[in-house]
Order: C-alpha cells, then sequence, then structure tokens
C-alpha cells in the first residue's frame, strides 16, 4: 500500500469520524424539538478512539506526521498539515514539535508564523494588492503578484481615518477587519502629519511588554467584556520619517526603532523574541484568539525629535540610501528584479550601524518593499522581523505625509 494510498485513507476516515461526531454531539435527526436529548460529547470521542490512525503507537503517528510535514513544502498543499494538527490534542503536539518557526524552516505554517521572526539566511517573499474602494490591504506569499491562485493569504488592513490620527487595524481574516473581531492582531497608527507612526501589537510580544493604558472593559461585538480577558495594546515598533518639504531634501528617508527586538538579534548568535502561540481568553464566548479593543490614551506619545534619536539596546533599521543615476536621471536601488515601477514609496530597510553592527550585517537587507504594478507591491522581509511587523511598516508607505513630499 502506498504512502499516498496510507494519506488518502487516513483523511476519508477522519472526515467521516468528524462528521459522525458532529452530529452525534448536537442532536442531528432528533423529531421533536420539545423532545431534544443533550448528548455528552463523550460520544464523539469514543466514535474517534475506534479508529485506527487514533491508535496508532506514538513513533509511527510521529513517522507519518513527519512525511506529511516535509512532502507538503509549498502552498496550498501545505494546508494538509495545519489540518493534521487540527485532529486531536496528540496529533497537535507532535505537529507543533515537528514544524519548525520561519527562522528554521523558512515556512509559513500556522497562524503564529505571521507574529515570528522570518528566515536568517534568505527573504520571504511576499506581495501587497490594495483595494483603493474600501482602502483596505492584503497581504499574500507568493511569487505571482498577478493573481491571487498562487499566493497564501497572510494578513489583511483597512485604512480607518479619524481628526487627529489614521489608523490602520490589521486582521487574520480578509472579510472582517476590525478591532471587534476575533482576528484582530495589531494596528498601526500615525501622528497628524502621517510623519510618525507607532505600531501596536494586541499580545505582549515579550515578557517585558508594557501595555498601554486603557479601560478594564469594552464593548466588543455589542458584548461586555470581562476584564479577566487580557486587553491592550503593545507598543513594539516606532517609524518615522525625516520631514522633507516639496522633496527638497531628495527621496523619504525613514527610521525604526523595533522595541521589542534587542540590537544583538542582528548579530552572529542573536536571539529575537518568539511568540510560541496565541493568547487565549478563559470566556466560552471568545474561544479563539483575544479581543483587544481599547483606545491609546491622552497620555499616548509618538516619538519627536530627529532621527538620530535612539533608544539603547534596541534593534534601529535606516533606509537604504539610493544612488543617483546619471543616465537615467533618477534615484536607484538594487530591489534583484522585485521591484519594476518607480515610486516615492518604494524602499529597503538595513540595521543602522550606530547599532554597533558593521561588515556583511550591516549591509544584509532586513526588509524590501516596492511597487510592481497599479496596485500591486513587493514585500521580502527577513529576520530578525516578523510579518506582522514587516506589514505594519509597509503600511506606514501608503499613508499620505503632508511634510514628507
Amino acid at each position: 500500500m502506498s504512502f499516498k494510498s496510507i494519506i488518502q485513507d487516513m483523511k476519508e476516515e477522519l472526515g467521516s469520524i468528524s462528521r459522525k461526531g458532529f452530529d452525534v454531539k448536537f442532536g442531528y435527526g432528533m423529531r421533536s424539538r420539545s423532545h431534544r436529548v443533550v448528548q455528552d460529547s463523550s460520544v464523539a470521542v469514543d466514535a474517534f478512539k475506534q479508529s485506527c490512525w487514533a491508535n496508532m503507537p506514538p513513533e509511527l503517528l510521529r513517522d507519518v506526521l513527519m512525511r506529511i510535514e516535509a512532502s507538503e513544502g509549498t502552498w496550498p498543499p501545505r494546508k494538509n498539515v495545519v489540518a493534521c494538527a487540527g485532529v486531536c490534542r496528540n496529533w497537535r503536539e507532535i505537529m507543533k514539535e515537528i514544524v519548525k518557526t520561519p527562522e528554521i524552516s523558512g515556512k509559513l505554517t500556522f497562524p503564529i508564523s505571521l507574529k515570528q521572526p522570518g528566515p536568517r539566511d534568505s527573504l520571504l517573499q511576499c506581495y501587497i494588492k490594495r483595494n483603493r474602494s474600501n482602502q483596505t490591504y492584503y497581504l499574500y506569499l507568493g511569487l505571482n503578484q498577478a493573481s491571487n491562485d498562487d499566493g497564501k493569504f497572510l494578513l489583511a488592513a483597512r485604512k480607518c481615518r479619524r481628526p487627529t490620527c489614521t489608523d490602520y487595524i490589521i486582521s487574520l481574516n480578509g472579510d472582517d477587519v476590525s478591532k471587534g473581531s476575533s482576528t484582530y492582531i495589531g494596528k498601526l497608527r500615525s501622528n497628524f502629519l502621517g510623519t510618525k507612526f507607532t505600531i501596536y501589537d494586541a499580545q505582549p510580544p515579550n515578557g517585558g511588554a508594557k501595555v498601554t493604558k486603557s479601560r478594564s472593559t469594552r464593548l466588543i461585538n455589542m458584548k461586555q467584556v470581562s476584564p479577566r480577558v487580557p486587553a491592550g495594546n503593545y507598543s513594539v515598533a516606532h517609524i518615522s520619517y525625516e520631514l522633507n518639504v516639496l522633496g527638497s531634501r531628495g527621496p523619504r528617508r525613514m527610521q525604526c526603532v523595533m522595541d521589542a527586538i534587542p540590537a544583538s538579534s542582528v548579530e552572529e548568535g542573536g536571539v529575537a523574541p518568539t511568540q510560541t502561540e496565541f493568547l487565549h481568553s478563559n470566556l466560552d464566548t471568545f474561544p479563539s484568539l483575544p479581543f483587544f479593543r481599547s483606545k491609546s490614551t491622552r497620555s499616548e506619545s509618538f516619538q519627536s525629535g530627529p532621527l538620530s534619536v535612539q533608544k539603547d539596546g534596541m534593534l534601529v533599521l535606516k533606509n537604504k540610501a539610493p544612488r543617483w543615476h546619471e543616465q537615467l536621471q533618477c534615484w536607484c536601488l538594487n530591489f534583484n528584479g522585485r521591484v519594476t515601477v518607480a515610486s516615492v514609496k518604494n524602499f529597503q530597510l538595513v540595521a543602522s550601524p550606530e547599532n554597533g553592527v558593521a561588515g556583511q550585517e550591516h549591509e544584509n537587507v532586513i526588509l524590501q518593499f516596492g511597487k510592481v504594478g497599479k496596485d500591486v507591491f513587493t514585500m521580502d522581509y527577513q529576520y530578525p522581523i516578523s510579518a506582522f511587523q514587516a506589514f505594519a511598516i509597509c503600511l506606514s508607505s501608503f499613508d499620505t505625509k503632508i511634510a514628507c513630499e
């Protein structure tokens, strides 16, 4: 019996058991609503225990799951890896051990991978699509920028204008981009001029993260959230654009202070904080990702001062200075073919030499962003930043900057 046929047989049996357990658990097939019977959920578990796949020896199960993980290297086939992790607790724990972080594997598998640092030795290639009609931006993983068929949807962001600032709400769900959604994971907020931005994570990126002060309870989806539910906005990065009225100083100059990443992370052997799982609420009403619906208080302030101002011990990224091309009469950067359209939004970020980084580490591009079509942009990133952080930084380039161009 071939390996592929084993996997197919396993999928069919698991699907049948799952449907059967669902029907039994929720009492499908009852004729009278007045005589409904509440069936104990253990019946569904017992049905699953009768499966040969559930009773597989741990060593054999691990070997099968390792083969599935190794054979499904790209999306969409990689969805089978995620499906295996959702079968039961034993399968999930084994898959969590087998599937490595993007830093090691260079692959995005589970949703938490979007909060983990990218690969160390190569850029992870993504692209962003902009929808002008509803001010929404979509991040995809893939090489083909012309179609969604070859790309895996990762994140979505929606622009929300306010009297004194602009918010970009970031979500795991492209159809529900709001702070009241269970898939809300963070936001980007700008000042009035669009020159300074703060990236907020919906959960602490590390043990020492500090939450922005907010009320203990908020209304989310017309429901009152208990104070036991973690709530807050954790500042993970500050982005500053140098004032450049009428473009008199040339191309944009930007700097990113990564509050959650130490400067030593870009050195050889350096380590960046890595989230391992999403925090879950203790309430049954909120079974998936944590909700955060809090407004920044008046005491919240954006990083001020010139671009040279830095925070000790934190990683600082600066845009790589373009060179003037005499023949083309324009500013140029080497994007290695990933950018094809000239735009003021195009940039490459490298570690600032003021971090004490020198040599090849200083020249390595950590994030590059550029235009390839009317509403299509490439986004390539690597260690030590995550896809969520890279996406938020790129969103800052879309925002209108009154005093920067």
